[in-house]
């Protein structure tokens, strides 16, 4: 299914599909949790995100962030229409570990921004330098999803020696940035039509289940009302904020990850690629691509059930894989 069709399906016709896939997929996320044995000590929970959320004041205004665990640094980067919650399951999991930080992308989540501030993947890069400058931080961890990857990879290229390992999920590739299935979104968002549908969704949360949930997650229920505002309320909270969300989308053409193939096959950095199989947005073609193109790939895990946003629903098994990359014992 295609972004496209999130604003087109209604919920009356894919009411049956949802009630089959709550219940197969509940199974399923059970089924992943046992077999890893990795159980969460404290969960993050949207109450414990707003309660801990920081504030760094920068350049590029005051970028949002959750900083939990200590020693070296992962950083995770969220995709869109996500902010950084879409990372708590794992950082549940990895900050015994890690010095876990995640920021919010400017146009996305709740950091604040100059109106004019761009938004485009150069800058989210420069954003993110700044913010670990800020932190004290030296070298990171990256672990990265959806458009996050694409922000990721041209960190990974542009501050080498700042990363040891990067774990990418579902993303953009230099052959498939933007997806053509996101382009009527990229579309919507120069028309300044895309925020409303998230209008749409934040009033009615079921559709946004049945809408949403259906095209990006293996178990549409996964997406709670808990979710739903605590994704979508801050984009829609003002016109400049709106403005922000669209911009965001708009400055993935041209191809932000154009030229970036000869700089990839020359990274020295580990990198371990898992992917969502059931993911219909980005090319089924791209972890193959990214396993050949990155210099020190350390190959492929797929998870079969897996959507867009699988690293919500199997938050054990991005844990599993980070700590792996990390030489971590459980």
């Amino acid at each position: 299914m295609r972004r496209r069709q999130f604003m087109e399906i209604t919920a009356a016709t894919l009411a049956a599909g949802v009630v089959g896939a709550c219940a197969s997929g509940a199974a399923r996320r059970r089924s992943a949790a046992g077999a890893t044995g990795s159980t969460p000590a404290t969960p993050l929970d949207a109450a414990a995100f707003r309660a801990t959320r920081q504030f760094a004041e920068l350049a590029f205004g005051k970028i949002a962030y959750l900083e939990r665990g200590a020693g070296d640094a992962a950083v995770f980067l969220h995709g869109s229409p996500l902010n950084s919650f879409q990372w708590r399951g794992a950082i549940e999991r990895l900050s015994a570990h890690r010095r876990c930080v995640a920021p919010d992308f400017m146009g996305l989540g709740y950091s604040e921004i100059p109106e004019h501030q761009s938004v485009a993947a150069d800058a989210q890069v420069a954003m993110v330098a700044a913010l670990l400058d800020k932190l004290g931080i030296g070298k990171i961890d990256l672990v990265a999803s959806d458009s996050g990857g694409a922000v990721a990879q041209l960190f990974m290229v542009r501050y080498p020696a700042r990363v040891r390992t990067v774990v990418l999920t579902n993303c953009d590739t230099e052959p498939d940035s933007p997806p053509a299935g996101v382009m009527p979104v990229i579309e919507m968002a120069r028309a300044g039509t895309l925020a409303g549908g998230l209008v749409t969704w934040l009033a009615d949360k079921a559709l946004a289940r049945a809408q949403f949930g259906t095209a990006v997650y293996g178990d549409p229920s996964h997406l709670t009302d808990e979710m739903i505002e605590y994704y979508w309320s801050p984009i829609v909270s003002s016109p400049v904020r709106r403005a922000q969300y669209h911009a965001y989308h708009v400055a993935f053409v041209p191809n932000p990850l154009a030229g970036i193939e000869a700089a990839l096959k020359r990274s020295t950095v580990p990198t371990r690629i898992v992917w969502g199989s059931r993911d219909t947005i980005f090319s089924a073609a791209s972890p193959a691509y990214l396993d050949r193109t990155l210099g020190r790939s350390q190959g492929i895990r797929r998870v079969p059930e897996g959507n867009l946003f699988f690293q919500e629903e199997y938050p054990d098994v991005i844990a599993e894989e980070a700590r792996r990359l990390w030489g971590v014992t459980a």
